[in-house]
């Protein structure tokens, strides 16, 4: 199979700035995600999507592609990422004139995923007959037990109620947390679709201790701290 993986990086970061090129353990973030698809034999390119040509260079210093400046429009707070995910596609599949069976995309804020996530997601997909597959993870609150909102008479009240109350959250119907860490994709579903939960959709279940996603600086200090302790548990 043809697969593709594209990272989106743009420059304009507002929660930690300059964060997709920002050194973590040493090593731009982005440089993290870059690494782990070109470790992944199933992937036979590697393109970055950015906006920024000093994220551009970062990137190519890492040996990833870069054939395409994203336009500003696709850039801003308000881009969708399916948007940036159609646009990616279609550039790569007039560049460099090839058809893909699968887009892959790894979001560069989170670098806590193993390889073999990357693995088992594409797998996952393989064997589902889906659309698309991306992360997961068990919520650690739940709509249905001890998630609250304001009312119209602005009293607290459970989100989802089921009629009854739930007293204990094992008693509470699971959900899950959106990952932003994998996505695998139908091409031709990311033509056609009009958002990723348009078409059929599973989830791969990365775990909660993967799941963190870089849009702050705690968030930076806890996937730091993480990743320092998954290196020297793992000798590395």
């Amino acid at each position: 199979m043809n697969i593709i993986c594209v990272i989106g990086a743009r420059g304009g970061s507002k929660g930690v700035a300059g964060k997709n090129i920002r050194p973590l353990l040493g090593k731009p973030l982005i440089g993290w995600s870059i690494e782990q698809a070109q470790s992944c034999s199933l992937v036979n390119r590697v393109v970055v999507s950015t906006d920024s040509l000093e994220i551009a260079n970062v990137a190519r210093n890492f040996n990833a592609d870069v054939p395409f400046i994203r336009p500003n429009y696709l850039a801003t707070d308000e881009a969708g990422k399916w948007q940036v995910w159609q646009h990616a596609l279609k550039q790569c599949e007039n560049i460099y004139k090839e058809n893909y069976d699968i887009y892959l995309d790894l979001d560069c804020t989170s670098p806590i995923r193993d390889i073999e996530d990357i693995y088992k997601a594409i797998e996952l997909f393989q064997k589902s007959n889906v659309d698309a597959i991306f992360s997961i993870c068990e919520s650690r609150k739940n709509p249905y037990f001890n998630m609250v909102e304001y009312n119209e008479e602005k009293k607290l009240k459970i989100v989802k109620s089921l009629g009854e109350s739930i007293v204990r959250r094992q008693d509470a119907p699971k959900v899950y947390d959106h990952v932003a860490s994998i996505y695998v994709l139908n091409p031709n579903y990311l033509r056609k679709g009009k958002n990723l939960l348009s078409g059929k959709v599973e989830g791969y279940d990365i775990g909660i201790d993967k799941s963190l996603d870089l849009d702050s600086e705690f968030d930076f200090e806890l996937i730091e701290y993480l990743m320092k302790k998954k290196f020297k548990k793992n000798n590395i």
